[in-house]
């Protein structure tokens, strides 16, 4: 039986990158799986659509359907759990995945800037868990996993880059702090009722698709890029586990459960929590 077989779970930020990564794997081992962000992207133009993340899912074999929403704006996110419901039955898994930074030196950040990131970071997936919670206790379980970041702590010296490039991420970094703190109390309130709650960062810079700027990272420093298998993987794992309260990075929950990296439609093993990333495409 696979592993997310009768689940339905919400991945937001899932037109692209980490989020439709995870879609994937999780579709792959039987999930119905709710695809969510913005038409527009909160970057403005991105790589992937919504409609091209679940044909994908589709044509694999996979159950997907899409739903839209602005996560910045509070209007468009307060009825999201109830719509994605209604695709497929009710959410026992959230993943909040969607993002957003806006890269300014600490002194030079805005009201407005500090205020998009934590309306989106923070305040989006908050509401997004209490809006789940009722159904999921309901029902007697579920999961929820909000993707964080390293940058949630200061870089330790020497700077592996710029000092600037150091820095720069403070701002994005707090608000990954500030949901870690989060997930960590929600957890330990939420476990009682069988709601495993988790906090997932990748262990180095994510190689998505077509993301030509981290093959240019990766070819310079290998050690500082990842596959986005390792990210999926280690996903699956926070939402099939009995695991409450972890804010984890990828590759050390990979390599503590002993776990293989597969593919994303899960057909191959692909290695352990020590594989590298693809850098120049070749596999």
């Amino acid at each position: 039986m696979q592993k997310c077989e009768g689940r339905t779970i919400l991945v937001t930020g899932a037109s692209r990158g980490i989020g439709r990564a995870i879609a994937r794997r999780l579709a792959a081992e039987g999930a119905s799986v709710v695809l969510s962000a913005s038409r527009s992207g909160v970057h403005g133009s991105l790589l992937g659509t919504l409609d091209e993340a679940v044909d994908e899912i589709r044509a694999a074999g996979g159950k997907a359907r899409a739903v839209t929403a602005d996560l910045c704006k509070p209007e468009e996110r307060s009825d999201l759990i109830s719509r994605a419901s209604e695709l497929f039955g009710p959410i026992d898994t959230l993943i909040n995945n969607a993002a957003g930074a806006r890269m300014k030196l600490p002194s030079q950040a805005t009201h407005e800037d500090r205020s998009f990131m934590y309306e989106l970071n923070v305040n989006a997936p908050i509401d997004l868990a209490q809006q789940a919670i009722p159904s999921m206790r309901a029902r007697g379980g579920g999961w929820i996993l909000n993707i964080t970041s390293a940058t949630a702590r200061q870089p330790a010296l020497p700077y592996r880059d710029s000092k600037t490039s150091a820095l720069v991420i403070g701002a994005y970094g707090a608000t990954k702090a500030a949901l870690d703190r989060y997930t960590v109390a929600l957890a330990h309130e939420l476990i009682e009722h069988e709601i495993f709650v988790n906090a997932l960062a990748p262990t180095s810079i994510v190689l998505t698709q077509a993301a030509e700027y981290v093959r240019d990272i990766g070819r310079r420093n290998p050690d500082m890029v990842e596959p986005v298998e390792m990210m999926a993987e280690a996903a699956l794992e926070l939402c099939t586990g009995r695991h409450a309260g972890l804010v984890t990075f990828s590759r050390d929950l990979v390599h503590s459960t002993g776990g293989k990296v597969h593919s994303l439609d899960g057909t191959r093993v692909l290695g352990d929590a020590f594989l590298k990333a693809d850098i120049e495409g070749k596999v």
